[in-house]
């Protein structure tokens, strides 16, 4: 396939289309007319051609996780680069790239530590809605809009800086790559990197939406010998076991914890366990169902702003170890064009995932969609 040809024309200007803008929290996204800045220096400004509907979105509308408002929500997002600012070197106009919300400054502490990938240049742990400079580069009924950790997908065009932007593969299908810029190297990396899933294990997986079940491919990847998948909604079930989880737990059947329905289950509590929802409560929950003295539990889920886990310290001196990850610990613009790769060459099932694509403009019903608990993932066309 040949490189993407885009015009010139906009190039400098200030570009008017459509965004889908949250104005505040527990109400519908609003399909607005927005300008959109042209890039500053080490900026970059791209033409989205799909974004999934990510967990973390909902949780910003749902009041759990605060970010200042208004904004133009979404991060997974894959589109093809319209126009460049000064200093740009890795991008050029008509590439092919995806919207990351963890950038690689490759200058920082964390970038340049073997391990580490949350890059201080970041805004996604405290967000504050805005360019590294201190301001946005969207307007909207002369009102300025934030951003959502530097990337903003629910837009026809973005402004991101350059290194929030991975280049990839020119013939890779942008209605499909774009979960790999969140959903899925968020929970395959957390079983592959961050847990180290070993063959004949037995991992616990706490939420079967798009990030858990990224998780159980992980794990399958791994060689696991058995995944057990838990989560309230049973019309997740079916789609966890085509993915591989062999047996499905609904806490809400069960009148012990379900933390104790496991450790009775495998005799000795799981290997691994993943908590990918969020809530304080399955996050002890994950960390009591793994053994006591060589489990890991990793937790994923992005809790409510202000909360704070408690844990017992007996729960740890046993033996166990507790992980956080993020973004499945991947160096952002090295290793996602790898994972696309991947993709292109069928090691990781990325399609089976998205089990929903709409229209952009139909995007509050993709929100209902996640809801409902009717997708796994759902992608929007622009």
């Amino acid at each position: 396939m040949k490189q993407a040809k885009f015009p010139m024309e906009t190039a400098g200007k200030v570009i008017t289309c459509r965004a889908a803008i949250a104005w505040t929290i527990n109400a519908p996204l609003c399909i607005e007319e927005v300008e959109v800045d042209p890039p500053k220096a080490g900026e970059v400004r791209i033409k989205i051609i799909s974004s999934g509907i990510c967990g973390s979105d909902n949780h910003i509308l749902e009041g759990k996780t605060k970010t200042p408002l208004p904004a133009i929500l979404g991060h997974e997002g894959a589109g093809v680069v319209e126009s460049i600012g000064e200093g740009v070197s890795s991008v050029k106009p008509g590439d092919k790239v995806l919207t990351i919300t963890v950038p690689q400054c490759r200058k920082c502490d964390s970038c340049l530590h073997a391990k580490g990938n949350c890059c201080l240049k970041a805004d996604v742990i405290y967000p504050v809605g805005l360019m590294l400079d201190g301001t946005t580069r969207f307007t909207c009924r002369g009102m300025k809009v934030h951003n959502l950790f530097g990337t903003s997908t629910f837009t026809e065009y973005t402004v991101m800086h350059e290194i929030s932007v991975a280049k990839i593969d020119d013939a890779a299908p942008l209605e499909k790559v774009c979960i790999l810029a969140c959903g899925v190297p968020t929970g395959y990396g957390a079983a592959v990197n961050t847990a180290q899933v070993t063959p004949g294990s037995t991992c616990v997986v706490f939420g079967l939406g798009g990030v858990g079940s990224a998780v159980v491919l992980g794990c399958r990847a791994a060689g696991a010998a058995r995944i057990i998948g838990i989560d309230i909604n049973e019309r997740k079930f079916a789609r966890a076991k085509a993915l591989g989880v062999t047996d499905c737990l609904n806490p809400r059947n069960f009148k012990k914890p379900i933390q104790q329905v496991v450790v009775e289950m495998t005799g000795v509590g799981a290997d691994f366990t993943f908590e990918a929802i969020g809530t304080i409560e399955t996050m002890v929950a994950a960390l009591e169902s793994c053994n006591l003295s060589y489990g890991v539990c990793v937790i994923i889920g992005v809790s409510p702003t202000g909360s704070q886990l408690s844990v017992d310290p007996m729960k740890l001196v046993s033996g166990r170890t507790l992980k956080g990850c993020l973004l499945g610990e991947y160096k952002t613009r090295d290793h996602i064009p790898l994972l696309v790769e991947d993709y292109m060459k069928k090691k990781i099932d990325v399609n089976s995932l998205i089990t929903h694509s709409l229209p952009f403009v139909k995007i509050n019903e993709g929100f209902e969609l996640l809801r409902s608990g009717q997708c796994i993932r759902c992608v929007l066309i622009f």
